[in-house]
This record gives structure tokens, sequence and C-alpha cells, in this order.
């Protein structure tokens, strides 16, 4: 499949593939399969999200005991895995740079 070039924003949860269409963070190139599978995990990340804050109104659970975070933190991790893996150099040395990578584990071929 052909690859074409995408803008990806992890903290709006956005793909787009105009440059100017919203702001993003890292520019990937990805086919239609791998673009999808970034939604869905962006979703995925969103979803978790939206159930960490409602278990957050709940203090009797200490964060290291919470699934909630615990899959809001796994879906992270994937998205930053599936951009840098699309990613361009650019995006590879910036997310490097940001030492994004430090603290995931399990990284394979960063």
């Amino acid at each position: 499949m052909e690859k074409h070039k995408y803008y990806v924003s992890v903290q709006s949860n956005s793909i787009v593939s105009e440059q100017g269409a919203t702001p993003y963070e890292f520019e990937i190139y990805a086919t239609q399969e791998e673009v999808d599978q970034l939604q869905h995990l962006l979703e995925m990340k969103m979803n978790s999200d939206d159930r960490t804050y409602f278990r957050s109104h709940l203090p009797a659970f200490p964060y290291h005991v919470d699934p909630e975070n615990d899959a809001y933190d796994h879906y992270l991790t994937q998205v930053y895995k599936q951009i840098y893996q699309c990613g361009t150099d650019e995006t590879k040395h910036a997310m490097q740079e940001m030492r994004i990578f430090d603290h995931l584990q399990d990284l394979g071929d960063t």
C-alpha cells in the first residue's frame, strides 16, 4: 500500500492530511491501514482518559492500583510507538529529543 504524509496531534486525538487544517505535534508517513490503526488507538486513549476523569473522583484508590489509569498509560504508549514507527526522520528525532521513550519499556526498534 502507498504511504502518504499525515499530521498527528496526540493532544487533540486527530490525524489530518492537510498541514494547516489543525495544530499538530508530529508528521508521519503511513498507509491507510496504519492511519486507521492509529486513529483507533487515539480513540481508545480518549475513552480511557474519560474513565480516568470519573475515577479521579473516588479518592479511596491510589494511582498504582487503578486499572483506568493503567489502560490510559497503555494506549498512550501504543500511540507513541505507532507514531514513532511511522514518523518522519524529523519526528523520530523530535521524539528522541523530547525523551518520550525514557519511561516506556519494550519498544523494540527505538
